[in-house]
């Protein structure tokens, strides 16, 4: 009985050794990557100074950012690792070498997440923001150590207000619950934060995602070579570079007068615009014509279908709901890795939701920064300056920390919350969620639908030359006939 209880001993030791060193190392690597990438849009001067103090408080605010921006990464593959990881020991269910990947090893990172993307919320970006903005207090002596006490008074300070302000809110929503449990801040107030918190960064997912997939179609096809319908590219290359030439003759004139002093900043846009115009076509001029024909129209029909599967999957979760009690998004406590698919369609669907599960992540990250009240944080290359990195890590964090509660509750995936994620008090609420799906549905749709019609408009518009008419014209009066000789003629 003792040898077999200490090889139980052993065994459970040796779990959590190798456990502990999987996790490290993830994290390793993941706060290399964002260091990396903080470092490409940071503002060198900031850290480059004559203060010694001022850069340092600078570094570390850097390092406490970066370790934000690790959790927002691992909270964003907390589903994709789930689901695969699942896929894996089914296909593999007796490999010697997939031992290491179990129920322990992604509840372990589901809790890991949690606790540090909360702590990073809560603790580290306040501290990061209040530490660069301190000088110490009136009359201590000077360092950085009098940054960190003010910083850390500040925040004891804002703490006691958001723990007061909890308080309210649950003594106006649940008076004998809240006043029996003043005392009880672990057991109580802490997940209610958590779960205001979560709600926070789903409703915020709700604006953003849909925004988001209507401008992936104008943000990709930024990035590509479009095809155009009509269009002579020599001759409008040709006009291209001609107005280029000009502009730069009219900037290095000579010329001291007072109207071009005043119309100088007007005419370096215009060449720049100008400039962009006439690289783009040389770009679409040496492309290839697979490139320019086939490779547009592939990309734009890949996101169509991935924006349409997102919105049938929830129309199908919609049903699901008024008829089945197991499609509510819940929390389990042992995930029971390798007994079942999470998709009814196997491997292959698992694929597809890990698919759009990053798809959705990609696409609430462009509309976050599309959206009018967020253009202002979007990052910069080399250009950044340190309140906006602290800017810019919270809100990523925020997104990414609700992705697997927005995911589950639009019925993306099958793969139960595991951990504190499923103990949120408003998951249960069953109209809360009904709504939320199809608010998600109707906006997804309404901007899906704006967004083809306006594209599809646009490019007639310009394959029939009507966006050089004056603007006094109204194209709409323009008769259809007329049009489609327009057409004619240039086909011609």
């Amino acid at each position: 009985m003792e040898t077999d209880d200490v090889s139980v001993r052993e065994q459970l030791f040796h779990n959590r050794v190798r456990e502990t060193i999987i996790c490290v190392l993830l994290f390793t690597c993941l706060y290399i990557l964002c260091y990396l990438i903080l470092t490409h849009f940071r503002k060198t001067a900031e850290f480059v100074t004559d203060d010694i103090e001022d850069a340092t408080v600078n570094k570390i605010a850097l390092w406490l950012c970066t370790f934000t921006l690790s959790v927002a990464v691992c909270a964003v593959l907390l589903l994709p690792i789930s689901i695969l990881s699942n896929e894996v020991l089914l296909t593999f269910p007796q490999s010697y070498y997939m031992q290491w990947l179990n129920g322990s090893l992604i509840h372990g990172l589901w809790n890991l997440v949690f606790l540090f993307s909360n702590l990073s919320l809560v603790f580290l970006m306040p501290f990061a923001y209040f530490f660069t903005e301190s000088e110490g207090f009136a009359g201590s002596k000077k360092g950085v150590m009098a940054r960190v006490y003010e910083a850390v008074v500040l925040l004891l300070l804002l703490a006691l207000l958001v723990l007061g302000i909890v308080w309210v809110a649950s003594a106006l929503l649940h008076d004998n619950m809240a006043r029996e449990s003043l005392y009880d801040l672990y057991e109580y107030y802490l997940p209610y934060l958590y779960s205001g918190i979560s709600l926070f960064g789903v409703m915020l997912l709700l604006l953003c995602t849909p925004f988001g997939l209507s401008r992936m179609f104008s943000v990709t096809g930024s990035l590509l070579v479009k095809p155009r319908l009509l269009e002579n590219v020599e001759e409008t290359l040709s006009c291209t570079s001609f107005e280029e030439a000009s502009l730069s003759r009219k900037l290095n004139c000579s010329s001291t007068s007072c109207w071009v002093k005043l119309n100088m900043e007007a005419m370096k846009r215009e060449y720049q615009t100008a400039r962009s115009k006439r690289i783009a076509l040389e770009m679409r001029r040496k492309a290839s014509p697979w490139q320019r024909n086939l490779g547009y129209p592939l990309a734009m029909l890949l996101l169509l279908a991935l924006t349409v599967m997102c919105v049938l999957m929830v129309c199908f979760n919609v049903l699901e709901l008024l008829f089945d009690e197991t499609a509510m998004p819940r929390g389990m406590e042992d995930p029971r890795l390798g007994k079942t698919s999470f998709s009814m369609f196997g491997s292959l669907g698992a694929a597809v939701q890990v698919v759009l599960i990053l798809y959705l992540m990609v696409s609430s990250v462009v509309g976050f920064y599309s959206s009018p009240l967020f253009t202002s944080l979007l990052p910069r290359a080399q250009d950044t300056n340190l309140t906006q990195i602290i800017g810019n890590c919270v809100s990523l964090l925020v997104l990414s920390s609700a992705l697997p509660v927005f995911s589950r509750t639009l019925g993306i995936t099958r793969f139960d919350l595991l951990g504190d994620f499923g103990r949120y008090n408003w998951l249960g609420n069953f109209y809360i969620v009904f709504l939320y799906n199809m608010l998600f549905a109707g906006l997804t749709s309404a901007s899906l639908i704006k967004t083809v019609t306006w594209a599809v408009q646009r490019e007639l518009i310009r394959a029939f030359g009507l966006h050089r008419l004056p603007l006094t014209v109204s194209r709409s009066t323009i008769p259809f006939r007329l049009l489609l000789a327009s057409g004619l003629s240039k086909i011609q």
